[in-house]
């Protein structure tokens, strides 16, 4: 009979899967409550559609692994896996844009490597990239915020969002630049010009109309996972100080030049959703604290040099799937010390004893 070596001391946690599933879908409302108010109900609609989608794949190819169903779903990993991916989506997309992603998520980027705690790719991060690489027109439509509509147009209901999204009835006003796309295709404009001039930065102070307040309200959702201890600070905040740090050596100023300051990148695009809530993924990130910082890091440092030199204004879901694939080799470079030593025996596993 073969028995797991685990190192001593050995603890039992209160925490149970579903438990922390469930803190994580809590924490997501403020950011969706966000979203909402400032780009009207399409991610409430491509939320609800992603949940019911990922229960109907993850039953399906749980009773074709003849799983028992409801033992995992129960877990709620696919409920967080569909939220984040709907997060992230553009408003009012077309509806098979959600089946594809969450099909990709679900059944390619979660079972076909065996399950919850096999995958080696964050799902939703998969699903997104997919989409993002085989439909960059209708991935790259974001709706205009409030505050940057033109006079007389308002954001839609639930009719023409419902319409829009099922059987392709045009919107007002649908679809605008986000911050990061007018930054990066601004031409030879300064900072100063761009935020004078642009639409998207009519009424937003730091990183365009709506956008700074989703990224704070996923930041309150961030603080109260922390705060509940479902992960520790190490990734996000690595992550953060990476960018950031990045962004102040790149600022110029203000400059035609200049890749946006700190505040803009921590509140622009996906930020605050990747650092707190893909990020942190325990099953894809590293293990070890120093591995946590070096692997949040390293996804700060892509996030920047892809906004400002690639081809993609927001980098998150690039950056955490390249990362994805070092996460092996940084743990395997900070192993944790073995307790009752006073460092990790590193030459022992060079040896492959």
């Amino acid at each position: 009979m073969a028995f797991i070596r685990v190192s001593s001391p050995h603890t039992r946690s209160a925490n149970t899967t579903s438990g922390v599933m469930a803190q994580v879908l809590l924490a997501t409302i403020p950011g969706l409550a966000a979203l909402t108010a400032f780009f009207g109900p399409g991610s409430l609609i491509n939320v609800a559609l992603a949940c019911a989608l990922a229960v109907g794949f993850e039953a399906g190819i749980l009773w074709l692994r003849k799983r028992p169903v409801m033992f995992y779903l129960r877990d709620l990993s696919a409920l967080v896996t569909a939220v984040l991916l709907g997060l992230a989506l553009p408003p009012y997309c077309p509806w098979w844009v959600v089946v594809v992603g969450i099909f990709f998520a679900i059944v390619v980027a979660k079972h076909l490597y065996g399950g919850l705690g096999y995958n080696p790719f964050n799902p939703a991060m998969v699903g997104y990239v997919v989409l993002l690489i085989s439909f960059p027109l209708e991935m790259t439509q974001w709706a205009t915020p409030a505050g940057a509509l033109a006079d007389g147009q308002s954001l839609p209901g639930i009719g023409d969002a419902l319409a829009k999204v099922f059987a392709g009835v045009p919107l007002d006003g649908y679809a605008s630049a986000t911050a990061l796309e007018t930054l990066q295709q601004r031409g030879g404009q300064t900072v100063a010009d761009l935020y004078s001039s642009a639409p998207i930065f009519a009424s937003g102070r730091w990183a365009g109309n709506g956008w700074e307040w989703v990224n704070l309200a996923f930041l309150a959702g961030g603080v109260y996972l922390l705060y509940k201890k479902v992960f520790t600070w190490h990734a996000p905040v690595a992550m953060l100080t990476a960018l950031g740090v990045l962004a102040i050596l790149f600022y110029d100023n203000g400059s035609s030049n200049s890749a946006g300051s700190p505040v803009f990148h921590w509140l622009s695009g996906a930020t605050m959703l990747g650092a707190f809530f893909i990020v942190t993924d325990p099953v894809t990130s590293a293990v070890s604290t120093k591995g946590r910082l070096i692997y949040g890091a390293a996804i700060g440092v892509l996030v920047f040099v892809i906004r400002t030199w690639g081809n993609y204004p927001d980098a998150v879901a690039f950056a955490v799937l390249l990362m994805n694939f070092a996460a092996p080799f940084i743990d395997y470079y900070t192993v944790p010390r073995t307790y009752g030593h006073s460092k990790a025996p590193r030459s022992t596993a060079k040896r492959g004893k």
